[in-house]
């Protein structure tokens, strides 16, 4: 196995190397005018005259050089030069068969020209201020290739088997469809199921909040974003995909995906049943819902993720439209159900001062999910310096879930201390609805402005639950513990938010802010506990010792003063604050009401400076203070008897958690060679955290509290490296990355004691791609934990996890496509009883035939009939090693039928 492995990083290597021979290179300089000052991030491109299609291209650097490899030849080809606010340059090469250098070329504002400069051919890409923009008629991609297929043609664009996508190192969170959501913010939907050829161009800029954009502020986030704009003779018709499929052991799928556009109105159906883990809704280019690799996590909205098998339903409309002139209104409505089904295998090494506790336990879990979802966004841009925004949110959900566990507890002599046994039915109905309004408002002196919003946030998830447990105590003077309850909660939490933010410019560049933010919270908990009648089997005797009410309202004021600097090369942020908080906590157990009040003052400091080298080459720091405020049950000596092995009580005297946060990354992106770099480093220091303290007894049983402990920290490293190279109808990729995480943590287990942990995971991608005809991407990913502790018992747990993953896929012809994605996961550490290692093999053949608007699949999931779940998870108190249920080998038979009709263009 190993040797194959190298044998095929060999080989991609040699190809990689081949790449870079036999070309020619074309140099120069781009400057303006007669001053010959550089121009930076121009675009040069070469062009094929038959065609007009784009042969190579690159970026000039901030000293206006580019360099330009290409493949020789003895044909004309057209060199293009193009910069924002410059007119296009366009020199006729008669051949191309060595290198050439071209010296200074001199380019000419626009705003000093008197005629109309009409541009025949858009640049492939061009960088406009904060947003980098690709023209997609320079990209090439099959005839019916979706979005993602052409993000991944696009220099430092990575889209992972999840579907995230990164550009040049940064996450995209946000990913719009003329300047709209398409099913959710992320695009997940929209990158798998829109048709690549409507899209006429995609921006790439800095993710922005909406008050950063309509103020026209540098964005602070270390996130992108992209919009995809729509072909104008394209922005009206439709399009739609029906997808269904039967196979072996029962399994089956199906999908639907519907869409309307016409200019800026869209209407947006989608429905997806299956009982194959797919969570949501997919319709991958080969394995459609198939919960293999290159298609877990794709789909959006979530139902009901876990373990086990899911039978998942979904029902969900998108619309977007402009009602009048500076409107813009959007929205989503999910019908979401989900019946799941997990046997669960656990063994929990519990780490103590003294000694140790091993558990193992057998679950079956059965749980149904029904829930509606249903979001809005309306914006209306009152007059060019007035902005409202109202973004209301109603979701309900009905949980109603059975566990049937059984557990034995051995100490670290191997001897028995405790047993048990319990079955739980649980219906959990939760109601909320969320509603955020916010105006801006720009004044008329030129940077002055001043923003307001009120967000409300009002729950109530009521619970009812029958608990029947036998807890046996082998060891120790405890009794056992036999119960036959019903148990009813009801929980409302309504908070309401409001902040008013003012902006005055004292220079171009130089502001001075001003913000004053508040909440208030008030959250109930009212649960009543019932034993069942020995005689009658009715639930009618309250018991009291597990019955309590608990109360708590919390009010905070935040004035906050800071700066901003934006210059040309950098930004910087500061603010000092503080928060005035004052607490109220109240609680009503075994008759007697107990009443917490305290105030807090906590001052605050954040710091954002951002250092742009280049337009693609730029540094960030980041640095953020602030607090975290434990529940009311951590203060309120009110004592939970819930869990037979645990009781939990809080504490009165415990002080508000405060923390540091530390950020600092370093990220650039060279178009003339094609690669990128980042490196990101976080560090949190918690000053004072909070934390459970448990002391154990002869039998087992903790008792539980809360304490402070002071001087926890996290530090996080990190790298990512990728390269692309094309030449012809070929393209290599390369990517390296590399994730450091190191933690000490305290915890009091009788004892006060730390742990420390390490964590590295190298991971290598590999890329090739023949054109339209061959694809493979192998990859490598290696994790190393290990947690050291000090003051206890052991000294050290620790796990080594290798994962090998092989993607290909071939298009025969025009008519079948050929995918396979291959995997091997080892983990070296885990405890006997658990398989360390397994193969997952997923295949899929497709033929398309009736004017490719019929496809025709086979589909086998987990060929080798080897899946599993299992894995090893280090905590700093425990060590768990866990095993679920997954789905096993089938069969899949499906059949999709595509329609679309753009500008009455329709498919073929």
């Amino acid at each position: 196995m190993i040797k194959k492995q190298t044998l095929l990083f060999f080989l991609l290597l040699c190809f990689y190397s081949s790449l870079a021979q036999n070309n020619i290179t074309l140099n120069g300089k781009i400057v303006k005018g007669n001053l010959n000052s550089p121009i930076e991030s121009a675009t040069i491109y070469i062009i094929n005259p038959k065609d007009s299609a784009v042969v190579e291209y690159t970026i000039s650097d901030k000293n206006g050089l580019f360099k330009l490899q290409t493949k020789p030849s003895s044909q004309n080809h057209i060199l293009k030069i193009s910069a924002e606010g410059y007119q296009e340059y366009s020199k006729t090469c008669e051949s191309l068969t060595k290198s050439i250098d071209f010296g200074n070329l001199e380019l000419t504002e626009l705003n000093s020209l008197n005629e109309v400069v009409i541009q025949t051919t858009a640049p492939p890409v061009r960088v406009k201020k904060d947003t980098l923009e690709f023209n997609v008629s320079s990209f090439k991609t099959r005839p019916d290739a979706n979005v993602e297929t052409l993000l991944k043609q696009l220099p430092g664009v990575e889209i992972d088997a999840d579907k995230n996508i990164t550009i040049n190192g940064k996450p995209v969170t946000q990913l719009l469809v003329n300047g709209k959501t398409f099913f959710g913010e992320d695009g997940k939907i929209a990158i798998q199921n829109l048709p690549a050829e409507i899209i006429k161009k995609v921006q790439v800029s800095d993710k922005k909040t909406k008050e950063e954009e309509f103020t026209k502020q540098t964005a602070r986030s270390n996130e992108s974003s992209i919009n995809l704009t729509i072909e104008k003779d394209k922005n009206k018709g439709f399009f739609g995909k029906f997808m269904g499929g039967y196979g072996t052991a029962d399994r089956y799928e199906s999908s639907a995906i519907m869409s309307y556009f016409k200019d800026k109105r869209r209407i947006s159906f989608l429905a997806s049943s299956n009982n194959i883990n797919a969570t949501g809704f997919s319709m991958d280019e080969v394995f459609d819902n198939m919960g293999s690799r290159r298609n877990y996590g794709s789909r959006a909205p979530v139902i009901g993720r876990g373990n086990g098998i899911i039978k998942s339903n979904l029902i969900g409309i998108n619309f977007a439209d402009e009602w009048f002139k500076g409107n813009k209104t959007n929205g989503n409505y999910y019908f979401t159900n989900s019946d799941s089904e997990n046997k669960n295998k656990t063994t929990e090494l519990l780490i103590l001062s003294e000694g140790s506790q091993l558990t193992e336990s057998t679950s079956k879990t059965q749980k149904v999910f029904n829930g509606h979802d249903l979001d809005l966004n309306f914006e209306w841009d009152i007059n060019p310096m007035t902005r409202i925004q109202i973004i209301p949110k109603f979701k309900k959900g009905i949980t109603k879930t059975t566990i049937d566990q059984s557990s034995t507890t051995k100490d670290d002599s191997n001897q028995l201390i405790n047993t048990q046994d319990y079955h739980n039915e649980i219906e959990n109905d939760n109601n909320s609805f969320d509603n955020y309004i916010s105006l801006f408002k720009r004044l008329k002196k030129k940077g002055r402005y001043f923003t307001t919003d009120f967000k409300n946030e009002n729950s109530k998830n009521e619970t009812n639950s029958l608990i029947k447990s036998a807890t046996l105590y082998l060891q120790g003077n405890n009794n056992d513990d036999i119960r036959d309850q019903s148990a009813q909660s009801a929980q409302q939490r309504d908070k309401y938010t409001a902040s008013i933010r003012f902006i005055e410019p004292i220079t171009d560049s130089l502001k001075i802010t001003f913000n004053v933010s508040s909440y208030i919270e008030k959250i109930t908990d009212d649960k009543k506990t019932y034993d069942a009648d020995t005689n009658t089997g009715i639930y009618d005797n309250l018991n009291e010792s597990m019955t309590n009410f608990i109360a708590s309202s919390k009010f905070q004021i935040r004035p906050s003063l800071g700066i901003q600097i934006q210059k040309k090369k950098y930004d910087l942020y500061a603010d000092v604050n503080a928060f005035f908080i004052n607490a109220d906590f109240q609680s009503l157990y075994l008759g007697t009401k107990t009443n917490w009040n305290k105030n807090f003052i906590v001052p605050d400091a954040n710091l954002f400076y951002a250092y742009k080298f280049s337009d693609t080459k730029r540094t960030q720091f980041n640095y953020e203070s602030g607090y975290g405020f434990p529940r009311a049950d951590n203060f309120l000596a009110v004592v939970n008897l819930e869990n037979p092995l645990n009781t939990i009580v809080g504490n009165p005297d415990l002080r508000l958690k405060k923390y540091h946060n530390g950020t600092l990354g370093f990220q650039n992106y060279d178009y003339k060679t094609r690669s990128g770099f980042y490196i990101y480093t976080r560090f949190n220091y918690v000053d004072i955290n909070i934390v459970s303290s448990s002391d154990f007894d002869q039998s087992g049983k903790r008792f539980t509290t809360y304490e402070n402990v002071f001087g926890t920290y996290e530090a996080r490293l990190d790298m990512n490296w990728n390269k692309s190279i094309k030449k012809d109808a070929q393209k290599f990729s390369f990517e390296l990355r590399m994730n450091n995480q190191f933690n000490v943590d305290k915890f009091i287990n009788s004892k006060l004691y730390v742990a420390k942990t390490m964590r590295i995971s190298p991971e290598l991608q590999l890329g090739f791609d023949y054109g339209e005809l061959f694809s493979i991407k192998p990859s490598y990913r290696f994790a190393k934990d290990k947690t050291k502790y000090d003051n206890t018992s052991i000294g050290s747990r620790s796990n080594t996890m290798h994962a090998f993953n092989v993607e290909t896929t071939n298009y025969w012809s025009k008519h079948f496509v050929f995918g396979n994605d291959f995997g091997y996961t080892y983990n070296s550490n885990l405890s006997g009883g658990f398989k360390k290692g397994f193969y997952l093999w997923n295949t899929s053949l497709s033929y398309k035939f009736y004017e490719d608007k019929l496809t025709f699949k086979v589909k086998v999931y987990d060929i080798l009939n080897q899946n599993q779940s299992t894995s090893r998870t280090i905590t700093p108190t425990a060590v768990y090693d866990t095993e679920n249920t997954v789905l096993k080998r089938y069969v899949m038979f499906s059949l999709m039928y595509k329609f679309q009709d753009f500008a009455g263009k329709k498919m073929n």
